[in-house]
């Protein structure tokens, strides 16, 4: 379960990684269809590795439950949260101060 929660975190890292400090509401995925390209092939990977066999016995993993799956997103979340939050943050404060 750690993995894929550190799996789903880059993901959305990724996401986050769109801009500097636009909003995801502002600039959709969508723009970057390598970035969603690459997310796309990385959660397949990852996908496979936990339940085509025989990989999970190789890396030695157990298959997650949809109850797990939705643990994993509850705990990825937050990352895209706090970074739209300094994402504001850098738009209203530091480029306001900037210009004084």
């Amino acid at each position: 379960m750690a993995l894929s929660v550190l799996v789903t975190i880059e993901m959305a890292n990724a996401l986050n990684s769109l801009s500097e400090n636009q909003s995801l509401i502002r600039m959709p995925p969508w723009s970057n269809l390598w970035l969603l390209s690459a997310m796309s092939l990385s959660m397949s990977l990852h996908f496979m590795i936990i339940y085509v066999d025989p990989l999970p016995m190789v890396f030695k993993l157990t298959h997650l439950n949809v109850e797990q799956w939705l643990v994993v997103l509850k705990l990825s979340f937050p990352v895209i949260l706090i970074d739209e939050v300094l994402k504001f943050a850098a738009r209203n404060y530091v480029e306001c101060n900037e210009g004084k």
